[in-house]
């Protein structure tokens, strides 16, 4: 139990990167009602455009210096893509029966990943992505890595300046009509469309952060990367209940924090030691999925309401 804190420490920082990813699935689909399974390769391609932003640079830059250019190279090139695909392969969609769209996210989802590993340079492998070095920093009864100190500092800040976007400003506003009701929000005078969009924006500009989190975290970035990350963020967001912001990244860190525990403390359980390690943990953490959704089929957070016509 020594380990425990550690452990905790390692959740978290897991469970905040889902609970960025998850912010855009639960944007998206409080305002659409759009599973948007693309979204962990917008995820993907925001760490590719971080990276190429490094790779443009002066040879020897330091990071510090590199990494507010490599948030806004993965923003730009996340953003691109994703309001790319609600313009022209989700609004052509918006009135048709709701299997086509889902069908359309998941083959642009693998679209999308083919064409990153065929004409990306060296994607076909792991790309290496530049990340700090130096010993972990000491804090109690846990340490911390230096590279997770930025997803600590991006996460909380993100969702906090989302929180006051969403509160406090004209569009913000908007997009809780939109959500709630759009047919009313547009007799209003909202442009809905535009909404949309910035939901998609949104929600892509925190896929891209969170991807320059994994990339600093785990010194790599590949074409397949946004494949289980995504689908864990979105257990994540249907976890904490979709339609939520604040339970997205709840969901997140909850998803996070079970995949580390179950990782670290399942295979000591007599008799399941087969079902412990780390190769276990994508399982238990969908299991935690099911017994939430068994209990509480709205989410953590979630609201009973019914269905949108």
């Amino acid at each position: 139990m020594h380990e425990l804190p550690q452990n905790l420490a390692n959740g978290l920082m897991l469970g905040l990167m889902y609970g960025l990813i998850a912010v855009g699935y639960t944007m998206v689909y409080g305002i659409v009602q759009l599973i948007n399974f693309a979204h962990g390769e917008i995820f993907m391609i925001g760490g590719f455009g971080a990276l190429t932003a490094y790779l443009v640079l002066p040879s020897g830059v330091s990071l510090w210096v590199a990494l507010p250019i490599m948030i806004i190279g993965g923003i730009i090139a996340s953003v691109l893509v994703a309001t790319g695909a609600e313009r022209f392969a989700y609004r052509p969609l918006r009135t048709a029966p709701r299997l086509a769209p889902l069908i359309t996210a998941i083959g642009l989802s693998i679209a999308l990943q083919q064409v990153v590993w065929r004409f990306y340079p060296g994607a076909t492998k792991a790309r290496t992505f530049p990340h700090f070095d130096g010993a972990a920093i000491d804090l109690g009864p846990f340490h911390l890595q230096r590279n997770d100190l930025f997803l600590l500092v991006a996460a909380p800040l993100c969702m906090i300046i989302l929180g006051a976007f969403v509160r406090m400003t004209r569009t913000g506003r908007a997009m809780q009509a939109t959500a709630q009701d759009p047919d009313t929000a547009k007799l209003m005078g909202i442009n809905t469309d535009r909404i949309i969009v910035i939901a998609f924006a949104v929600g892509a500009a925190f896929a891209a952060i969170a991807a320059v989190a994994y990339g600093l975290r785990y010194g790599n970035i590949d074409f397949a990367m946004g494949t289980i990350t995504g689908l864990k963020a979105f257990t994540a967001a249907v976890l904490g209940g979709i339609g939520n912001i604040y339970g997205a990244m709840l969901g997140g860190v909850v998803l996070g924090i079970a995949e580390s525990l179950a990782a670290a403390y399942i295979q000591n359980v007599p008799g399941m030691h087969q079902l412990g390690g780390q190769g276990w943990a994508n399982v238990w953490a969908f299991v935690l999925l099911i017994v939430v959704l068994l209990v509480r089929p709205q989410g953590l957070l979630g609201k009973r309401v019914t269905d949108r016509a």
